[in-house]
């Protein structure tokens, strides 16, 4: 009674370890596969219980269900546990049924979906062969959940964040966000993750996910980090992540980075003694990173230490071109605000990736079009657009109902196929043609093309995936070309 299997199902390509978006990377315009952190976490914390722990990421493999069975049938698990989003709880559900069928354990489904969920929303669920659904920071509590089923230690009556079995129904814990220091954890067991699949978008080069930090303090109402990540920032201690930096380059080979946290620039000066830790070691200059960042707060300062350490591009989520919009989903930022953060990254040097959003209840395609502009203002490198998607639990989600735009159940959506009827004045098909409309203008203008092929003149595998990308958003955006609800 000692086998834990982690697992992230076969099916659509998600990002199951952000808790927060859970993107959908199958109809996204551009984006990579971040490394399966979560599992990895689990297994670095089952590991030193004395677990014996098989993990695979089989969607990430494109792997089939036989091949899972086939695992399932060799390793026979104790334990299954799987990491599920909004989009695909249904499917992921229904693969357990399938699993079960065969192969009778404990299983455990983790998911953001599942944070503080009401009992009306769960039952709409099916979940006769789950045991245990967290709801809350799984690698926190994975060895409690271990130590219970499979060796008849602890309880579970209170553990922080989840939904466990007694009988036919489900016993609901409290759920506190924000309560686990980051340090307490050892670093996710790479060594039992394909690290191979998960690249970084240009270079194809693996890339390592490296969790900095959990927690936001601003207040936007689309955003699930404040409700179950805390307002806290919780930060990771900078020497800390300097080891781990070191483990990846010096083990495993690894000179790239996604340095993840829930906004890594809040904190100006933390941001920079990583930087500054980088800077002053034998890594500088071998290794590069990625980070994400609000328009607001974020200074010149900065910026030339993050490019200095080796910042290959920042993201940015700017929402809206619209003041109102972005005074009522509460970013706390301005329109001038958004321009102002474009010019300092642009002056900087680092190339800007841009997060944009349309669709929510009130706006018109005069909004919509004003966000359009402002795309072109920003003037990024790369640009992901989204539709509104009200998750339960949200503001947004709140206003979408009071303004009677919710559409079908609270489940199997995302910011592709949002449960929406659309806005007060726009259909959910009318916001998503538009949005095809501003991603084909944006990268499909002659002048960003020559200048994106130029940039990569010196490297054949750089071109060559520019142009794997720009063949995919044809696929997707074009009349005719791929479509999902509308």
């Amino acid at each position: 009674m000692n086998k834990v299997m982690l697992l992230y199902p076969p099916g659509k390509l998600l990002q199951r370890s952000e808790d927060r978006a859970q993107c959908n990377l199958d109809d996204a315009a551009t984006g990579a596969v971040h490394a399966c952190n979560d599992l990895g976490y689990c297994a670095a914390v089952l590991l030193q219980k004395g677990y014996e722990v098989f993990l695979r990421d089989y969607q990430t493999e494109k792997a089939s269900f036989e091949e899972v069975e086939h695992d399932v049938r060799a390793f026979r698990p104790d334990m299954i546990a799987l990491s599920t989003t909004n989009t695909s709880v249904i499917d992921d559900l229904a693969f357990l049924d399938r699993i079960s069928g065969f192969h009778k354990c404990v299983n455990v489904v983790k998911g953001a979906v599942f944070y503080d969920l009401e009992p009306e929303l769960l039952d709409q669920l099916h979940l006769e062969n789950a045991d245990c659904l967290i709801g809350c920071e799984m690698e926190f509590v994975i060895g409690v959940l271990a130590d219970f089923y499979l060796r008849s230690e602890g309880s579970l009556s209170g553990v922080n964040g989840i939904f466990y079995r007694d009988g036919e129904s489900f016993i609901k814990n409290q759920f506190v966000c924000g309560l686990n220091d980051l340090d307490d954890l050892p670093f996710p067991a790479r060594g039992l993750m394909k690290n191979e699949l998960y690249v970084r978008p240009d270079t194809g080069e693996p890339m390592a996910t490296i969790q900095t930090g959990l927690g936001c303090p601003s207040s936007c109402i689309y955003c699930l980090t404040p409700i179950i990540s805390g307002k806290n920032v919780r930060k990771r201690d900078v020497e800390s992540i300097y080891k781990e930096l070191e483990e990846c380059y010096y083990t495993f080979g690894i000179r790239n980075f996604f340095f993840k946290a829930d906004t890594f620039t809040i904190d100006a000066f933390y941001a920079g003694a990583v930087c500054d830790r980088i800077i002053n070691s034998p890594l500088h200059g071998k290794i590069e990173f990625t980070v994400n960042s609000r328009a607001k707060p974020l200074e010149p300062w900065l910026l030339k230490k993050l490019r200095e350490a080796g910042c290959f591009t920042i993201a940015v989520g700017f929402e809206s071109g619209s003041d109102e919009t972005l005074r009522r989903i509460k970013k706390g930022t301005t329109v001038e605000d958004n321009l102002r953060a474009a010019k300092m990254i642009h002056d900087a040097g680092i190339p800007l990736f841009g997060f944009f959003m349309i669709g929510f209840p009130w706006e018109t395609e005069e909004m919509i079009a004003d966000t359009e502009r402002l795309i072109r203002r920003t003037a990024p490198d790369f640009i992901e657009l989204h539709v509104a998607m009200p998750y339960y639990g949200t503001g947004l989600y709140e206003e979408c109902r009071s303004l009677g735009v919710l559409s079908g159940g609270g489940f199997g959506h995302d910011y592709y196929s949002p449960n929406t009827t659309g806005t007060v004045e726009l259909s959910n098909a009318g916001i998503l043609r538009l949005k095809k409309k501003i991603l084909l203008r944006f990268y499909l203008r002659p002048s960003y093309i020559a200048k994106k092929m130029l940039g990569a003149a010196k490297s054949s595998v750089v071109r060559k995936n520019y142009v794997k990308y720009g063949f995919r958003l044809l696929a997707k955006n074009l009349p005719g070309g791929r479509r999902r609800n509308g």
